[in-house]
């Protein structure tokens, strides 16, 4: 689809043996990509791929590296306002729990000061 798009907007068309050479190395280059974040990863003492690792991986194309850090900054920033959201919530929450709480031990230290 994305070679037709291209060829369409190119104005030019691609064999059906271009396409398959073209995915073929695609999907070659995904696993290298892989296998070179994962040692990233490793040699940092990670299980874990970071963006970090993906920017470490991209740094030989200005543009992408560019991209990936903007995409990486947007999630962090929403990241961070789902955390304050979340923590307001928790905040409210707790304070009705502690206000009916409190409601609550006013009434029996009432009830015990009866007769």
């Amino acid at each position: 689809c994305l070679c037709q798009e291209v060829g369409e907007d190119k104005g030019v068309q691609f064999s059906k043996q271009t396409i398959a050479a073209i995915s073929e190395i695609t999907f070659r280059q995904c696993e290298n990509f892989a296998r070179d974040l994962e040692m990233f990863a490793r040699h940092a003492k990670r299980s874990t791929v970071t963006t970090e690792d993906v920017k470490l991986l991209a740094r030989r194309s200005n543009s992408l590296l560019r991209y990936i850090t903007q995409k990486s900054e947007e999630i962090a920033s929403s990241n961070m306002e789902q955390k304050e959201k979340k923590k307001k919530k928790s905040g409210a929450a707790k304070e009705k729990r502690t206000s009916g709480e409190h409601e609550a031990a006013v009434t029996e230290n009432e009830d015990s000061n009866l007769p």
